[in-house]
This record gives structure tokens, C-alpha cells and sequence, in this order.
């Protein structure tokens, strides 16, 4: 019987994973469109206390499993996942779990800053009102403050809380989104192209506060910017037209990757 596995797993995992608590394992996922194969066999594990970007050339996969990670792909009538995703050994497909639960604990940045029509403390303030985090006005005070903070944002916006979200620049509106994600007390935090209609200074912010970020939470990001990539994480997944290619130390994959896709990408022969 054919036993071989096509993607990474734990007993090559790179040394980042072996150093850190394992958060999420994915084995043997296969994710459809309709008759649309996006992800082929994936398998992979991703620690904790860490970023681990996801690049390689639009459409190969990256933002779909990034997706089946929080559960976003049942949204869509057409998407069938297959395989085995856990988050803290747990089985997030498993039909017994709350979905409305799940993505409490999984907070979402997405590529364009999206803050509510609301004002910037009612933007933060939301996610812990509706899952009932705050026992009172004092303890929901506390938590937007302290998210605010963590977003680096408090400084520039403590006079205006009352100001509607979508009047801060777009730098801003990015870390207010960070700030409404984070105010859930996530342990995952997935990032799809957050910095990509930034300008480079607001970009810079939001890599430092990744950076920052990741001492607290496990940190996945999808990033078309291998210098991005090569900045902020610490591992590194190369995807290629749905499938996993390679997953390796994010200092090992730039300076000596295993396969030839990889190297063909990074230094720009194809993408």
C-alpha cells in the first residue's frame, strides 16, 4: 500500500514548529468549488506564539484554506471541504461544534480595512457585547481601551471615540479592524492581504504591530509580498495552484528552498 505523504507533516516539520505548542493541523485536505479542485492533499502544521505567512501566485489556494481555517468557505453553497482541520486538537469540522464559537476564538483582518458604520469605540466594543466578555460599562470600557492599545491605535484616537470608524485613514482603519478582532480575545488571528492597499508607512505600522501581536496569539497571513512574508514571519507555506509545494523555516525557505517551484518564485522566474 502506498503510505507516502505528499505534503509536510510533523516528523520533517520545520524547527519553528517543533520549538512552539502546535495550534493548528491540517491533514489531507481537499477543499472544491463545485467540480473546482482549489486545494489538493494539504497538510500542515502551524504553531503557536508565531506568524506564518502563505505565499505564492494569485489563485493558487492560499486565501481559500486560509478561509477553511475559520470555517468562512461554508458561506459558500458550492465549497466542500474534505480532510481534517484541528485547532488545539480539535476537530473544527466536527459537526457537534459551534461555529459562532469557533470564529469567536479566530478573529479575521481582511485585505481592505472594513470597519463598522459605527463609531471607533462601538467598532471595538461589539464583539465583546454580543458574546457577553463585559460584566458592566466599566469592564467594556477596559476591554476597548486595552484593544486599542494592543492595535497601537489609543494615542491617536482617545479624544475621538465617538467618531465614526470610517473617518480614520486607511492605516488606521486597518489597526481599528485588528483592535475589533483582537477584543474577542482570540488565539487565532488570520490575515488576508492586509497591507495591500496601504501605503508603505501604514504598512510598516501594521507589520510592526504583527510583530508585536504574535507573543499572544498564532498569527496566519496571506501576503503577495515576499519581502512581507520574509519581515514579519517566522514560517513560511509556498502554495502553487493548490498545492502545498513547501512549508520551512521562513529564513530557510528564502535562502534554500527544497523545490524547485519555490526558488523559481522567490526569484521571480514565474508569479
Amino acid at each position: 500500500m502506498d503510505t507516502m505523504i505528499k505534503t509536510p507533516v510533523a516528523d520533517s516539520a520545520p524547527r519553528i514548529a517543533r520549538e512552539r505548542p502546535l495550534k493548528i493541523k491540517a491533514r489531507n485536505v481537499d477543499v472544491y468549488y463545485g467540480e473546482k479542485h482549489a486545494i489538493n492533499d494539504l497538510s500542515i502544521d502551524i504553531p503557536d506564539s508565531a506568524v506564518s505567512a502563505f505565499i505564492g501566485p494569485s489563485g493558487c489556494g492560499k486565501s481559500t484554506f486560509l478561509r477553511s481555517i475559520n470555517r468562512m468557505n461554508d458561506t459558500i453553497p458550492s465549497c466542500r471541504v474534505t480532510g481534517n482541520i484541528e485547532i488545539d486538537g480539535r476537530d473544527i469540522y466536527d459537526r457537534t461544534l459551534d461555529v459562532v464559537q469557533l470564529r469567536a476564538r479566530i478573529g479575521m483582518v481582511f485585505q481592505k480595512p472594513n470597519p463598522f458604520p459605527k463609531s471607533i469605540y462601538e467598532n471595538v466594543a461589539y464583539g465583546p457585547r454580543i458574546h457577553g466578555f463585559a460584566r458592566n460599562k466599566t469592564d467594556l470600557e477596559e476591554i476597548v481601551v486595552t484593544s486599542l492599545k494592543k492595535a497601537g491605535l489609543f494615542e491617536e484616537v482617545k479624544d475621538r471615540l465617538d467618531h465614526s470608524g470610517t473617518s480614520l485613514s486607511g492605516g488606521q482603519q486597518q489597526r481599528l479592524c485588528i483592535a475589533r478582532a483582537i477584543a474577542v480575545n482570540p488565539e487565532v488571528i488570520l490575515m488576508d492581504e492586509p497591507c495591500s492597499a496601504l501605503d508603505p508607512i501604514a504598512t510598516a505600522r501594521i507589520e510592526e504591530l504583527i510583530d508585536e501581536l504574535r507573543q499572544n496569539f498564532c498569527i496566519v497571513i496571506v501576503t503577495h509580498s515576499m519581502q512581507q512574508a520574509a519581515r514579519v514571519s517566522q514560517l513560511t507555506a509556498f502554495f502553487h495552484l493548490g498545492n502545498l509545494v513547501e512549508v520551512g523555516d521562513t529564513d530557510d525557505i528564502f535562502t534554500a528552498p527544497k523545490d524547485k517551484r519555490t526558488q523559481d518564485y522567490i526569484t521571480g522566474r514565474f508569479g
